[in-house]
Formats: structure tokens, sequence, C-alpha cells
């Protein structure tokens, strides 16, 4: 192996990565070669002040500044719903078009055309059955008039 080729091996070492065999190897290394022992030492000193380093999480006040901010709140709901429509287009133009695929392939036969058919109405039966369902409850809320 080469200088090069150690010099890969130094965090691994610092990190007690390396098997016996790397550890020995590279240890033997580090004794006769003054370029890479220099090297080394510095790796040590970077990674002994790393260890020192530590990850600080912001306060919970913190957080609650931040998301109390009507600014994020908004930014953070108008993204959600941007992406959230978009997608729902996409999906909507992509089984249109599949199904315009189908319906005009003349080699699908007969029954996928009826099956596909019927999922699309008893798709649309069911949006409709949850919306009225969910306009019925909205009607008959009686909190909804409750300021919050």
């Amino acid at each position: 192996m080469k200088c090069h080729d150690y010099k890969d091996l130094m965090m691994g070492y610092l990190d007690d990565e390396l098997s016996m065999e790397q550890r020995g190897r590279f240890e033997e290394h580090i004794a006769g070669c003054g370029d890479c022992a220099k090297e080394f030492e510095e790796f040590k000193k970077l990674k002994a002040i790393t260890d020192e380093v530590a990850l600080v999480e912001p306060e919970d006040k913190l957080w609650e500044d931040y998301w109390g901010s009507i600014y994020n709140r908004i930014e953070r709901g108008v993204g959600w719903i941007l992406m959230s429509v978009a997608g729902i287009l996409l999906l909507i133009y992509g089984g249109f078009k599949l199904i315009e695929e189908i319906v005009k392939d003349p080699s699908h036969v007969m029954t996928l055309k009826l099956g596909l058919l019927g999922l699309i109405a008893g798709l649309a039966i069911m949006f409709v059955s949850v919306l009225r369902e969910r306009l019925y409850f909205w009607k008959k809320d009686r909190y909804r008039d409750i300021r919050r």
C-alpha cells in the first residue's frame, strides 16, 4: 500500500473502525513514515476538537415563537395546498389520458372497458356520497357557530 491508501485509513483508525490486521499495518506504516505520522497527529487534534462539539437543540420557546408567526404558518399551509392541488391535477390528467388510451385502443377487450367504466362510476358515486355526508353533518354541527 502507498501513503495515499493509509491516509484513507486515518479517520477509520481514530474511530476504531479498522480490523486488527488493518490497524497493525497502519501502525507499522505510521511508525516508518514521517509525513503520514505528522498528518495523523493533525487528524488526532481535529478529532479531539470535533468530539467536544455537541449538537444543541433549539429550546421549545424558540420553536413556539417560530411557529407562532402567522407568516410561517401561512407559508407552510400554502405550500402544502399548492403541492396537493398540483398532485391531484396531475393524477386526474394522467388518469384521463390512460382511460382515453384504453377506450380508443381496439386491441383491448370490451370486458376491460366495461370494468373501467364500472370503476369510474363507482368512484363518482362514492365521491358524491361522501360529499353529501359531509355537507349533512356540517349543517347539523351544533358547535359550528361557536367562536374559538
